[in-house]
């Protein structure tokens, strides 16, 4: 680390503190050389995810997307938006921790899909029209059919 104002390599750190909800550390340093303190941030380096989308396009994951995805299916549910925020940030755990630089955009609703199954059933079949695209009423009552099953084998 350089000093700002003599552009010496030595210096000492007085002070470290976390910031931004622990994701920074903020070091206050003194210059061996000339004496003046400076500010430093250390943060970590994240490899930016891309998201292939249907139709082949590719772009960076956004968790706000996600978020907002999800605060759509519970629109008008008693769901707590913690509870959202919540899953949005296991969803993108799950995404950093596979170690993969492109995850498409069908795995994401996939787990979006999981999350909601535990969260709210309204709330997942709600996400499930619109993700899966119900062409008719049939294939949207046999989901519902497999849903209800799941839960009776579960009683």
């Amino acid at each position: 680390m350089r000093c700002l104002y003599c552009n010496c390599t030595e210096s000492k750190v007085i002070d470290s503190r976390s910031a931004d909800d622990d994701r920074t550390i903020r070091r206050r340093r003194e210059c061996i050389g000339c004496g003046r303190r400076f500010t430093t941030y250390e943060t970590i380096e994240v490899a930016p995810i891309l998201v292939i989308k249907n139709d082949g396009t590719r772009q960076a994951y956004d968790m706000g997307k996600v978020r907002n995805g999800i605060i759509k299916a519970c629109e008008k549910r008693p769901v707590p938006i913690d509870k959202i925020d919540a899953l949005a940030e296991e969803i993108t755990k799950k995404i950093y921790n596979s170690m993969v630089l492109e995850i498409s955009s069908k795995e994401i609703g996939e787990m979006v899909m999981d999350g909601l199954k535990s969260l709210d059933e309204v709330a997942y079949v709600r996400y499930a029209s619109v993700y899966r695209s119900f062409k008719d009423i049939s294939s949207f009552m046999s989901e519902l059919q497999r849903m209800m099953e799941k839960k009776d084998e579960k009683k």
